[in-house]
């Protein structure tokens, strides 16, 4: 986020450069810069004959040539933008002519969604001299709960822990789908306001008490009754909790229980660093190591493997999703 930040602080200083080459595996970053310059690069009188938006699948790195060669209308400069410009990746390099020597009136901004250049290529090579190469890399899980936090904090909210964890085990790493239903928590929630577990059930529809999250509590605490209900929860409602995302946060869960049986240092602040958790939880997983020693997480861990394969048609093709769910409660217990 810092990268980004400073970024649009050169633009709205007039630091702009002549190319912003944004790529990478992460799309909302590539969307907020190549947004931020559409909207504030030009004034609105300018846009309608010095901005320009291109599609990958539409043009060719000619037609992007030609169009940045050209030059502005009654304004200082032109912005022109490549949207989707990962389907020309078989030819992209060809663009390192016009980096070489771009048109200083032009600001060309090129969005590779989903993909990198290769750096042993000319362009990335020339991009790196004159222009801005901005890389959206992905975030782990275990960042995804701190960046809720920051962007909400930037917005006037605060989250607990817990509701922030509630997203990530929801909604997965895809920036753009939890921001979006952050957007909507800020609409119906005022601002220096608190978002909580049952905020997030009430208007994104995610139980605070039957979840994944919820799962692995009751799970790590042996707490059999707590566990009994969420599974039967999860296949009552198959569609909202599927098989293969509970199987993989416990598969994920069980790993960390075995790192911390294998750390020296059990403090708050190793421990999270180590599992890569919020301190918040901490506790969670030294009830949990002492519920479930070394030898029977290994055990656990082999079974969430089978599970997992049976899940997917793998020795168990005719198992519904609540006998694959009772059958994980009976080999965990």
């Amino acid at each position: 986020m810092d990268e980004v930040k400073k970024l649009i602080s050169d633009i709205k200083n007039g630091n702009i450069k002549p190319v912003y080459f944004l790529m990478g595996e992460e799309a909302y970053y590539i969307d907020k810069i190549s947004e931020y310059i559409e909207k504030s690069v030009l004034t609105e009188e300018e846009r309608g004959f010095n901005q320009m938006v291109l599609y990958g699948k539409d043009v060719t790195i000619d037609d992007i040539v030609s169009n940045a060669k050209r030059y502005p209308m009654m304004a200082e400069r032109q912005v022109v933008i490549v949207k989707e410009a990962q389907h020309l990746s078989r030819t992209i390099d060809n663009l390192s002519s016009y980096v070489d020597h771009p048109q200083p009136t032009t600001v060309l901004v090129i969005c590779y969604k989903y993909a990198k250049l290769d750096k042993r290529k000319k362009l990335y090579k020339s991009l790196q001299k004159t222009s801005v190469l901005f890389e959206s890399k992905k975030l782990f899980e275990n960042q995804v709960a701190d960046w809720i936090r920051k962007v909400l904090q930037g917005k006037g909210y605060t989250i607990t822990p817990i509701a922030s964890q509630l997203l990530v085990e929801f909604l997965g790493t895809d920036l753009s789908k939890i921001n979006n239903e952050l957007e909507k928590l800020k609409l119906v929630i005022p601002k220096e306001t608190q978002i909580t577990p049952a905020a997030i059930e009430e208007h994104i529809g995610i139980s605070k008490d039957f979840n994944n999250f919820e799962l692995k509590k009751a799970i790590g605490e042996r707490n059999v009754i707590k566990t009994n209900r969420i599974i039967n929860y999860f296949a009552q409602n198959p569609k909202d909790n599927p098989f293969v995302v509970t199987i993989t946060i416990l598969h994920t869960y069980f790993t960390q229980i075995l790192q911390y049986h294998g750390l020296k240092d059990h403090s708050k602040g190793n421990v999270a660093k180590v599992l890569g958790v919020h301190p918040f939880f901490v506790g969670e997983y030294q009830i949990a190591a002492k519920n479930f020693p070394m030898k029977k997480v290994s055990g656990i861990i082999s079974v969430l493997r089978d599970l997992d394969l049976k899940g997917k048609g793998v020795g168990g093709a005719n198992m519904s999703q609540s006998d694959l769910l009772k059958e994980l409660l009976v080999k965990i217990f």
